[in-house]
């Protein structure tokens, strides 16, 4: 069963989100700030994480970086999501990262996109 690792410091978004996605029958782990994101990818491998920018320790993006960096966790896909719009934000999570959805997000943009991101994880295994 996939694991998706939820990373956002509000609760009731991962809430909504969890439900949401309920239906591609994963099995959902939750940080609520950077340094339990970290601690969660490396202890179970999460098959895709779904990243906030904004945290309130250690933001998304550094995160991503560090997660890069580890031979364990360097490919895990990573979705950004983030109420910060800017061009400067989405290159610079693009670098990082397999997408970049703004809140409010467009739920069913995102299943259809985790669905084929956790499809190509299943074939090049």
């Amino acid at each position: 069963m996939p694991r998706i690792l939820i990373v956002d410091d509000e609760s009731d978004f991962i809430e909504l989100v969890k439900f949401r996605l309920a239906k591609l029958g994963c099995e959902f782990l939750v940080a609520n700030d950077g340094v339990h994101a970290l601690s969660q990818a490396r202890q179970f491998k999460p098959s895709l994480i779904l990243l906030d920018i904004l945290l309130p320790d250690l933001d998304g993006l550094s995160v991503c970086e560090i997660l890069r960096r580890q031979p364990g966790t360097k490919k895990i896909p990573v979705i950004f999501m983030s109420a910060l719009t800017g061009d400067v934000t989405k290159r610079s999570a693009a670098m990082h990262a397999e997408d970049f959805f703004t809140k409010p997000l467009d739920l069913n943009r995102l299943e259809k996109r985790i669905s084929e991101l956790l499809q190509l994880a299943a074939t090049t295994k």
